[in-house]
């Protein structure tokens, strides 16, 4: 039997009415998520959704020759509905980022908060670079080359060793013409990054990073300057993938900003010791 939509992963908790939604990055699937379920079921609905194409979100239908970031972020649109969803957090990293922003433009009703885990924000030289570069080496190596030279650019430490074996593990589930249509969204990924940088941030955001995350970083501390309502930590021994580099941190401080912007009934949370935590 054909697979019709996209691939999810809930877990439920009848003591609360929030929720919170993972996006993972390009490549990545609800896996990229392992370290974070148990740290944060406990207080939260959780919804983990494989991107079209991802994981086990196999031959979508309609199927189509080419994407855009309306088509990515309606299948997530229709994914919160059937779940009935009109409100959540929203937990994403590096690619997925850029989805939520989309997203958030769209559907400005549905965020009651963001964490940009690795997030990708205005290009400055260093990202364009990198993506003209990944343009480049589209051209003549097979993609499977290209997400293991990529991962060490990304994750160039023997501390982001987890983190790129798991990026590399799921980056395989994709085929060679899959893979084409994700790159074809670098046609409009400038101008929505551009369009998001200049607008009014009417949520709580986090932009949750790794110290040694070389690529983006700087964009996300330009990002934070030019928001009030962002606020940027930065998580020490992590690279870019820091939900698992430093996964503790990660989850101490993602539950406490949560905890801080709840959007129903009280959530029965532990004291924190985040504020406190050796984030950077």
């Amino acid at each position: 039997m054909q697979k019709t939509s996209i691939n999810t992963v809930s877990y439920r908790n009848i003591s609360t009415k929030e929720w919170i939604v993972f996006i993972h990055g390009a490549g990545g699937s609800t896996a990229t998520w392992k370290y974070q379920i148990d740290a944060f079921r406990p207080f939260y609905n959780l919804l983990l959704i494989d991107l079209r194409d991802h994981g086990k979100s196999k031959n979508i239908q309609p199927e189509y020759q080419n994407y855009n970031f309306d088509l990515i972020t309606q299948d997530i649109k229709i994914v919160l509905d059937n779940y009935d969803i009109n409100k959540a957090h929203f937990i994403t990293l590096s690619f997925g980022s850029v989805i939520m922003q989309d997203l958030s433009m769209k559907y400005p009703d549905l965020v009651a908060s963001a964490i940009f885990a690795g997030g990708i924000f205005k290009a400055n030289l260093i990202i364009k670079a990198f993506v003209q570069l990944a343009r480049f080496f589209n051209l003549f190596l097979p993609y499977k080359w290209m997400y293991s030279i990529f991962s060490y650019l990304l994750m160039p430490f023997k501390k982001h060793q987890k983190s790129r074996k798991i990026y590399k593990r799921q980056a395989k589930k994709l085929t060679s013409i899959e893979y084409m249509k994700w790159v074809g969204l670098y046609k409009e990924f400038f101008r929505l990054l551009n369009r998001f940088y200049y607008q009014k941030i009417d949520f709580p955001a986090l932009a949750l990073m790794g110290k040694e995350d070389y690529i983006f970083l700087n964009s996300a501390k330009d990002f934070s300057n030019q928001h009030k309502s962002v606020i940027l930590m930065e998580i020490k021994g992590a690279g870019h993938i820091c939900n698992i580099d430093q996964s503790g941190i990660f989850n101490e401080l993602a539950l406490f900003f949560t905890h801080e912007h709840q959007y129903s009934q009280a959530v029965d949370f532990p004291a924190s010791q985040a504020q406190n935590s050796k984030a950077g």
